[in-house]
């Protein structure tokens, strides 16, 4: 499709799709804290608890892009 085969395209979503998917569960954390009155603690508690999967996610990929000039 337009001269980009399945794989690129399947690379591309994931990393850009993926990461804008990302940056909107940060909005929505950080909307549900203002609309709780949450204060900075409970925003932090908020943004600690439910962002530990956006961070585990992104560590992720560092660490594979990291190790791929090691191991390759």
């Amino acid at each position: 499709m337009f001269g980009y085969s399945e794989d690129q395209i399947a690379q591309f979503g994931l990393t850009f799709g993926v990461s804008a998917f990302m940056l909107y569960m940060v909005f929505i954390i950080l909307q549900l804290a203002r609309e709780s009155k949450a204060g900075k603690f409970g925003t932090f508690v908020l943004l600690l608890g439910l962002g530990v999967g956006l961070i585990g996610f992104a560590a992720k990929g560092l660490i594979k892009f990291f190790l791929a000039g090691v191991v390759e």
